[in-house]
């Protein structure tokens, strides 16, 4: 469940809703790829501005819409321990097949309070939980030492590690060896993170380009490193393009720009610079992506 091309997948909207056509046909469209799993509702989902309707309903489509093909990995952290447990016990009941939990954000927890949020919910909802450290977007930093703590609760089973630092991966993988995989939340680590032990990646260039990455992360686990080290270097123009703007915008404009729905966002998120926009397309013309 938690290796090779995880898609953190886009929430398209029409009109201010969610677009329930155009997020089915982004599932089918990742299944045909080779996408391994399907994140709905992550931040590249938008979770933060989705009310709890839309969220669950989200969840609840991805979840028949894949139809057990692959698993689904639903978003349900929150910044309250109540909240985050409420949300994660809707998406069992939806049927995802697990949970990821970012941290809590904007409180700043400590390093007990982090471990007791998430044991907590794990205690809450039996359910397997991928932990998400993404300090750039939460202020707050799980330290390798409080990982290794909550991988010995037994539904503890993964972490998306979006540090950027390879240094507290290898730590990480260190102190928990095979009670925890270890997943890329930044597709530019993708690579070397698996070369030290981890899974695959949590992924926001696979929106664009789900066959390449899967292509990478299925050739590095077949031992065919040479080769997956080539799309490795292919991919790290779509990979710095992802991030021109905040993320999900450039990879919700760039499926626009391939006509795989519509370049609408909830607010505070907006539209592109037209000027960030021409790098984008640039770039996906490169990668033979559009015309």
């Amino acid at each position: 469940m938690f290796k090779g091309s995880i898609v953190a997948l886009v929430t398209p909207f029409k009109n201010g809703k969610v677009d329930e056509k155009v997020l089915a046909k982004l599932i089918e469209w990742h299944i045909s790829e080779g996408t391994d799993a399907i994140v709905p509702c992550g931040t590249t989902g938008e979770s933060a501005t989705l009310d709890y309707k839309d969220h669950f309903r989200v969840i609840r489509l991805t979840v028949e819409v894949v139809n057990k093909r692959v698993p689904v990995i639903a978003g349900t952290g929150a910044n309250a321990t109540d909240e985050t447990i409420m949300i994660t016990k809707e998406a069992k009941k939806s049927g995802a097949d697990a949970a990821l939990l970012v941290t809590p954000y904007y409180n700043k927890p400590t390093q007990e309070g982090l471990y007791r949020h998430y044991k907590a919910v794990a205690d809450a909802v039996k359910i397997p939980i991928v932990l998400y450290n993404v300090p750039g977007r939460t202020a707050v930093n799980m330290l390798p030492s409080t990982v290794a703590r909550l991988a010995g609760i037994s539904n503890i089973v993964a972490i998306k590690e979006a540090t950027g630092d390879l240094r507290q991966v290898s730590e990480i993988i260190r102190l928990c060896g095979d009670r925890l995989a270890v997943i890329s939340g930044d597709d530019f680590t993708t690579l070397p993170l698996m070369a030290l032990g981890g899974t695959g990646v949590i992924s926001v260039s696979a929106n664009v380009a789900p066959k390449l990455v899967a292509r990478m992360c299925a050739l590095w686990g077949q031992g065919k490193f040479d080769e997956a080290r080539k799309i490795h270097f292919q991919l790290e123009p779509l990979n710095a393009a992802m991030f021109i703007e905040t993320n999900p915008i450039p990879a919700k404009t760039a499926l626009a720009m391939m006509g795989r729905c519509r370049e609408e966002f909830k607010l505070p998120l907006c539209e592109m610079a037209p000027e960030n926009k021409e790098k984008l397309k640039k770039v996906l013309k490169g990668m033979k992506l559009i015309k």
